[in-house]
């Protein structure tokens, strides 16, 4: 086996694309993306919701208010499927966020003077493996009917928004800033003039933004922020380092014109990683902060490994709780004063401490706190003990206690929205109200009814049966069941009995099992490796393929394409590593891996992979030779999908996506020679990332894609493209065509799962 060298780039500068690394040219895009859909031939064609109804998804935020007599009206914000809102308590919800070019809500704000104004920030705080970049602030002014974009789109995200309480004109918005990159549009912001004009009151570097912002219920020219400077790379997730510096409590008393820092007391800075804070309301002097706290707690043994079964780092102190008595001026730890309480602590966050780290004060209670970490924590006595609820569900993000009342809480976490009207003793989980199911990948079998599968994130991997009893243009919503996968999986299942499946688990460790109920007989199949061997790096997605030659064989990819002839009874490695293999590019995160495999119909061993480093290969001949077919114009981009054509030989088609670089241009390529030149064919795709594409199983000219606010449809082979029914702005992860009922299946990162019928479609000459 030997590589042949990439080819050199000597004009790729020139010739690629520039990327698109700010927000207001994805809302231009966005708003190209929109007149698509008035002129589009498909623009009547409607996508039937499937399911699932017994899960929702990941809120980032929640906001209430009760207009006197009435029922609570509830908002809330979501990670990836824009804000909802309901008016009777909860019993229904309607979404009112749902074309504006982004389905990410960082927080949401409604004015304490009038409750007919809120205000979206868009972009997730909270980092995630599908946390996205948002394009600003939006205002309404009309309880969600009609929202007006109001500025600060390089942001990218919104952190918290702070509404003046008698003058709602004025508002601050805390921005953290790029995800993946480093911007000087962090910091925070405010306006004077209700968002026609902007001022940043506070910045510090291009690295630090600001992660929450208070104010003085007494006094609005008081407030408080946290700083946090963090650094998200591919290969490891945001740490404080020890050359962070900037993670500091902050104070302002004239409302934004001069800062002080509020560190008496507390860590080192650099042992300061994300920081909650809240105010009492009912003594404002007492304040309170949730420290994702750097020190090192213990060593970690030799061969531990954390939850995903990677060796364990060092084991940190964690979350931990600070109080302030006189408005910040110093600061008392309260948390883990216990061994039991330390270890209470360490498990909190576990160490994802930049996922959480937001605190509540009850309003009419200053011993009273909630801290928000895997799960919610309440505490009577200022965080020295807490009880941990575990009654919902897990990841919890946001939180709103009733000033009036504080035995009613909304919680909101990775599973929807929770209520309790009893201080948290009972709760009523809200799922079938959300349909909110954050997929990363659909596959189909060929049973009769046909059944669909997906992994979903912070759930596990389901799948049900499509009920087409109807018929295909009346299919019915369905719960869904377990089956084999983790939450980030990519399932196949043999053609021959529909009901043997294999998918991976964490970081593409595949197993084997049967599809139907919780895969008890589940089994690893990988083959062990020799201690002196390097570990399997795999993605969270990690691509794993039949041959369409013969079901026996499967192709799965870590850094190497490994090859089964029996099923996945024994492994061959029929490539070297693919990646760049950059050991100071190994971090806590599995980066250089295999993203996309696939294999020609017309040639058994003609094979393709690519990878999340921006790396493309091809063999031949099963392996024995590779060469790198990444060309102009072509960038180096995470590879996220490949598709051998069906219909020609030397035809494959490869999709890119820039989210890791906060670059949304539209990269989608087509050659017809094996991979040895490549055309530009995303046409007038007006913005991206792209998640996917695919073949029409039964028209050679008909392509589909999808991307980071909806599907297209080509059917001049990738010459132009039209905008496909009436999807609202959603992230379309992944998208097959079940050839024998014509319905093109969605995977929607956020509002769950979809199929359309096709036959329109294939109607088009």
């Amino acid at each position: 086996m030997f590589l042949i060298p990439a080819l050199l780039f000597t004009a790729v500068l020139n010739a690629q694309k520039a990327p698109v690394t700010d927000g207001s040219t994805r809302l231009q895009g966005y708003a190209e993306h929109e007149k698509m859909r008035d002129a589009s031939r498909f623009d009547s064609l409607h996508w039937q919701f499937i399911g699932p109804t017994n899960i929702s998804g990941r809120c980032t935020d929640v906001e209430a208010v009760q207009p006197r007599g009435k029922s609570y009206t509830i908002w809330v914000g979501t990670a990836s499927s824009g804000i909802w809102k309901s008016v009777n308590e909860g019993v229904t919800f309607e979404p009112v966020f749902e074309h504006y070019g982004t389905s990410t809500i960082g927080d949401i704000a409604i004015a304490p003077s009038n409750p007919e104004i809120v205000w979206a920030g868009t972009g997730e705080a909270n980092i995630f493996r599908s946390s996205n970049a948002g394009a600003g602030v939006w205002k309404t002014e009309d309880g969600g009917t009609t929202w007006t974009h109001m500025g600060l789109a390089n942001t990218f995200t919104i952190s918290r928004i702070i509404i003046h309480p008698e003058n709602p004109e004025i508002v601050y918005a805390a921005s953290a800033g790029h995800e993946w990159t480093h911007n000087r549009e962090r910091g925070i912001y405010k306006t004077t003039d209700g968002g026609k004009s902007w001022e940043k009151i506070h910045y510090i570097n291009d690295e630090t933004g600001f992660i929450d912002l208070v104010m003085h219920p007494e006094d609005p020219e008081v407030l408080y922020a946290t700083s946090w400077q963090r650094t998200r790379l591919k290969w490891n997730d945001p740490r404080t380092y020890t050359d962070h510096k900037n993670n500091h409590v902050w104070k302002t008393s004239d409302g934004g014109k001069t800062w002080k820092k509020m560190n008496s007391g507390l860590p080192e800075p650099n042992h300061r990683g994300r920081m909650g804070i809240d105010i009492s309301r009912s003594n404002p002097d007492v304040l309170y902060l949730l420290i994702d706290n750097y020190g090192v707690a213990r060593k970690a043994e030799e061969g531990e490994l954390d939850n995903y079964g990677r060796p364990l780092e060092d084991a940190l102190v964690g979350a931990t709780i600070f109080k302030s008595s006189d408005g910040g001026e110093q600061w008392v730890q309260t948390s883990g004063k216990s061994e039991e309480m330390q270890q209470y602590m360490r498990d909190h966050s576990s160490t994802y401490g930049w996922v959480f780290g937001q605190i509540r004060v009850d309003p009419n209670d200053e011993n009273s706190i909630y801290s928000l970490g895997i799960w919610l924590n309440q505490s009577f006595d200022s965080g020295e003990t807490f009880t941990e609820i575990r009654d919902i569900h897990a990841d919890h993000h946001g939180m709103w206690i009733d000033p009036d009342n504080s035995n009613y809480i909304l919680s909101a976490h990775d599973g929807g929205l929770s209520i309790s009207y009893d201080r948290g003793k009972n709760w009523r989980s809200l799922i079938r109200e959300l349909p909110l199911a954050q997929f990363y990948n659909v596959e189909f079998d060929n049973a009769h009814p046909f059944r669909v599968y997906g992994s979903i994130q912070d759930h596990h991997s389901f799948y049900s049966e499509v009920d087409l009893s109807a018929g295909r243009d009346q299919i019915r919503p369905t719960e869904w069941e377990y089956t084999l996968g983790a939450e980030g999986s990519t399932h196949i299942v043999d053609p021959r009995d529909n009901n043997t499946i294999l998918a991976s688990l964490f970081y593409g460790k595949l197993a084997k099992a049967t599809v139907s109920g919780y895969p008890v007989d589940q089994r690893f199949i990988l083959p062990a490796n020799f201690a002196e061997e390097a570990a399997f790096r795999g993605q969270w997605m990690a691509p794993t393929i039949f041959s369409p030659h013969n079901p026996d064989i499967v192709y799965h990819g870590v850094q190497y394409v490994l090859r089964s002839e029996d099923l996945g009874a024994t492994w061959e490695r029929i490539s070297p590593d693919l990646t760049t293999n950059d050991p100071e590019k190994r971090g806590d995160i599995s980066y250089q891996t295999l993203t996309a495999i696939d294999e020609s119909p017309f040639r058994a061993g003609l094979i393709y992979a690519g990878t999340d480093d921006g790396k493309l290969w091809r063999t031949k001949d099963v392996g024995k030779h590779w060469e790198e077919i990444l060309d102009d114009p072509m960038p180096e981009r995470w590879v996220s999908r490949i598709v051998a054509s069906k219909y020609d030989f030397g035809t494959v088609y490869v999709t890119q996506t820039g989210r890791r670089d906060d670059d949304a241009q539209v990269y989608i390529w087509k050659s017809k020679d094996f991979g040895e030149t490549w055309e530009d064919i995303s046409g007038n795709i007006p913005i991206g990332p792209v998640n996917v594409i695919r073949e029409d199983p039964n028209n050679q000219n008909i392509l589909y894609t999808g991307t980071d606010v909806g599907v297209y449809v080509s059917t001049d082979n990738g010459s132009t493209w039209e905008l496909l029914g009436d999807l609202p702005c959603t992230y379309v992860h992944d998208l097959k065509i079940h050839p024998r009922k014509n319905l093109v299946i969605i995977a929607t990162h956020g509002r769950g799962m979809f199929v359309l019928n096709a036959d329109f479609v294939n109607k088009i000459p």
